[in-house]
């Protein structure tokens, strides 16, 4: 806590020292107008050396036309005045002497610049791909994409990303991807991630940044890389949002959504409000086969298994604001507030014998489940444009309240299928836990010289987590149990800080490079078993990217650096989850975080084809190790380092216009992964080649019916100790706008040919554990979306501009 004070006392005392500094510098002043009298505002007023006709400085207007632009050096300059519809206006040349030269220019009238067009209707498919150093750049505005989504459909959608219906996201075939909002942290759960993003309309995003080497100024968590959602900025003054209903069926069950958002923009204030509720189903048949290799007699095991899930409550809230307090800074607050209530089942019938489909006992186990989750999270931020040449400081104060109270009852039936006795066992637990997280940070950019910048900053978090699991037989009465019984208290807390460069080197190569440090300070208490794990490390994370820019239509992109994933709170606890009287997961407070050194060559060839060729190299590597109890016939599911694995592989992205009205995104991933660990019985290696092809389809129907379809198919996969078979899936959507596109209908229809299914084995030491589960992703569905507006009108006059953005120009 004492660290995060000075945090934020330095933001403070730093930006007081920015602002006296800015007032002995000179300033140039004035205000536009147009022919009547009204301010322009958001117009481009850019400082031009006389001589070299080069742009130095500049800045936009305020919204009453009013302007403030720090002196240049010495020299002779211009004013280069530009504003959507207006004629571009110069002002006669004028010397600056020293620092403190100032000039106030008064009032400068535009002329109206008005042109009668032919109408034209542009239609964008697919959305624009750009490389950059050390990401690739996914444009959503404006495309046929984003028309009658979900953020979660346009994300799913996206060059090599793969999101599994719990939420969990995979990038280029790899797990361990962090996922952010505006460059923001979401602090969210897989689940209630989901829940988010399809409550989000896709008209919102701006872009989506895939990340695969972040770089020092990022958090090193996540060996797979950043996903960062970039919202469009809401220009448009007044009221306006959208209202939405869907309903799915997966052929078990059905869910529903139902919600609206709402953004206001009046002045100098800019807020939203989102409200979102669901009903969220899911479910699996599965079946679970085992061998077990015993000294003396081998053991078979076969399990046919059902599950149900089930969440709903009422809708969440995720609410903000940002005040501009003047044209150089802002600050805001944003909030999002979740609760549901859920119920589960799991229910196997499992066979026990010592020869194949020779069964001696036969188990009936009925788990039933309820969780009552709650979720708040919250953010303050302030944005400080120091001066006029692109000097800024930020800074994010972030708390985050999670809990859970749950119960589960675990009803077992046994019969010895020889004499027929029936026995049974009943069991109950009750779980509450919670989370505690608190986080800040200050970041600041430097310009240094035309085209190179500084960025450095730090970091301070600490997360509290609560775990009272207890465990009761059920028989006769609640009576504790000793040995599974378990509460368990993790503290953890983080300091970071980096440094990052970029800029060109000469006209054909341009290079960043970053070093971020994190000490990391965590202990682990197990009150019940008086275990404390206690642990102190320092890492530093190196980044290096080296751009190539071979000819305007191919460029060549080097990278390097180095990320970590750390434990998940859940994992580190020691408590056991039951699952059936022979299986159940136990949590492990020694597990160790995984260590990611990432290499990667990226071609962009005509700036929309993309190969990427990468190396990873993974130490200590976090994977479900199933622990195997052979003389009980027992399997213990934990979460346990591996040795090291290998991760090589090429991906392309190819999109192609196959006709007009058809329209196709495409990408290929081919790897091998090898996976390697030391058992008690020897080595162990899994590896195998991986391949993925990912199309998806946007055809332009006739009655202005638009329809979409992805496929993919996923070949043979290595993860850890598991072998992963092939699956592949169909998705096929309809949509069609109405109302002159206030009102979008999307019928949508999921894993058409029920492909999808996750059929895992592995071998250790001749003990055989496989399952063969579908969850139900084969699904039907509606959505309803409606577009409002009220109030003004959008001001074809503003613009969302920027100094980096007039550069370019």
């Amino acid at each position: 806590m004492k660290y995060i004070y000075s945090l934020l006392l330095f933001t403070c005392l730093f930006a007081l020292h920015q602002t006296t500094l800015a007032q002995i510098s000179g300033t140039l002043t004035g205000t536009l107008t147009d022919s009547s009298g009204t301010g322009v505002g958001f117009g481009t007023v850019a400082v031009v050396q006389t001589a070299k006709k080069a742009i130095v400085t500049g800045a936009v207007t305020e919204a009453d036309g009013r302007f403030s632009i720090k002196t240049p050096a010495a020299g002779t300059y211009f004013l280069r005045i530009t504003a959507l519809g207006y004629a571009t206006l110069e002002t006669p040349t004028f010397a600056v002497t020293d620092p403190s030269f100032s000039k106030d220019f008064g009032t400068l009238t535009l002329r109206n610049n008005t042109k009668q067009l032919k109408e034209v209707t542009v239609r964008s498919s697919r959305a624009t791909i750009t490389q950059e150093a050390d990401r690739m750049v996914v444009n959503i505005a404006g495309t046929a994409l984003a028309a009658g989504s979900t953020a979660y459909d346009v994300l799913g959608k996206s060059p090599g990303v793969f999101i599994d219906q719990d939420g969990n996201i995979q990038l280029n075939g790899r797990s361990g991807v962090t996922v952010m909002l505006n460059g923001k942290l979401t602090f969210l759960s897989a689940r209630d991630l989901r829940t988010m993003l399809e409550g989000m309309p896709a008209e919102n995003i701006k872009n989506i940044e895939i990340i695969t080497n972040p770089s020092a100024k990022y958090d090193a968590e996540g060996t797979s890389g950043i996903l960062n959602i970039n919202l469009k900025k809401n220009t448009q003054q007044g009221m306006n949002g959208s209202l939405y209903a869907s309903y799915n069926n997966n052929f078990k069950q059905f869910g529903y959504t139902y919600g609206g958002n709402v953004n206001y923009k009046s002045g100098r204030w800019n807020s939203f409000l989102n409200l979102d509720a669901a009903r969220r189903v899911g479910g699996r048949e599965a079946t679970f086969t085992r061998i077990f290799y015993g000294t003396d007699k081998t053991t078979y095991f076969d399990q046919v298994a059902t599950g149900n899930f089930a969440a709903e409550g009422p809708p969440s809230v995720r609410m903000g604001t940002d005040y501009s307090i003047n044209d150089r800074h802002s600050i805001g607050a944003t909030a999002y507030y979740i609760t549901n209530f859920s119920k589960s089942d799991f229910l196997t019938d499992t066979y026990i014998g010592n020869a194949p489909r020779t069964y001696s006992q036969y188990i009936d186990a009925d788990n039933i489940n309820t969780n009552r989750f709650t979720s708040f999270t919250s953010n303050l931020h302030y944005t400080g444009k120091l001066d006029t040449l692109g000097t800024t400081l930020s800074t994010d104060l972030d708390y985050a309240r999670i809990t859970n109270r749950g119960d589960g009852n675990f009803y077992n039936y046994f019969t010895d299928l020889a004499s027929g006795q029936q026995t049974r066992d009943f069991l109950y637990t009750s779980t509450p836990n919670g989370y505690d997280i608190l986080s800040a940070k200050i970041d600041f950019t430097r310009p240094l010289s035309p085209g190179h910048k500084l960025e450095a900053g730090a970091k301070a978090s600490r997360v509290v987590s609560d775990n009272d699991f207890r465990f009761y037989f059920n028989n006769e009465g609640l009576a504790l149990d000793p040995k599974r019984t378990n509460h368990f208290n993790y503290r953890e807390s983080i300091y970071a800080g980096y440094l990052n460069w970029n800029g060109k080197l000469n006209k054909r190569f341009t290079m960043q490079a970053g070093l971020r440090a994190e000490q990391t300070l965590s202990v682990g208490n197990s009150y019940t078993t008086g275990q404390v794990t206690e642990r102190k490390y320092l890492n530093f994370f190196p980044s290096v990217f080296l751009q190539q820019k071979v000819s305007d239509d191919y460029q060549i992109s080097y990278s390097y650096s180095r990320r970590l994933t750390r434990p998940n709170y859940g994992n580190l606890n020691p408590f056991r989850y039951y699952r059936d009287p022979y299986t159940y997961t136990e949590g492990n407070p020694y597990l160790r975080p995984q260590y990611t050194q990432a290499f990667s060559i990226n071609q962009t060839i005509r700036k929309v084809y993309n190969l990427s060729a990468y190396y990873q190299f993974h130490r200590d590597v976090m994977s479900e190790v199933p622990i195997l109890d052979v003389a009980n016939a027992t399997t213990i599911y934990t979460t346990g380092n591996l040795n090291e694995g290998h991760n090589l592989g090429i991906t392309a992205v190819a999109p192609v216009k196959i006709t007009r009205w058809w329209d196709t995104q495409n990408t290929t991933i081919l790897s091998y992964n090898k996976f390697t660990t030391v058992s008690n019985e020897g080595p162990l290696v899994n590896d195998q080649v991986f391949y993925m092809l990912q199309s998806n389809h946007t055809l332009q129907l006739p009655m202005n019916i638009r329809m979409e379809m992805n496929l993919l198919y996923r070949g043979p996969a290595a993860s850890g100790l598991y072998h992963m078979a092939p699956m592949h899936r169909v998705d096929i959507a309809f949509k069609k706008s109405f109302m002159n596109k206030k009102l979008d209908l999307t019928v949508n229809a999921n894993d058409l040919f029920k492909g999808f299914r996750y059929y895992w084995t592995t071998n250790i030491n001749r003990n055989v554990n496989e399952f063969d589960q579908y969850f139900r992703w084969r699904s039907v569905g509606v959505t309803l979306r409606y577009n409002f507006s009220r109030g003004s009108k959008v001001d074809e006059k503003r613009r969302n501009n920027n100094l980096e953005e007039m550069n370019r120009t």
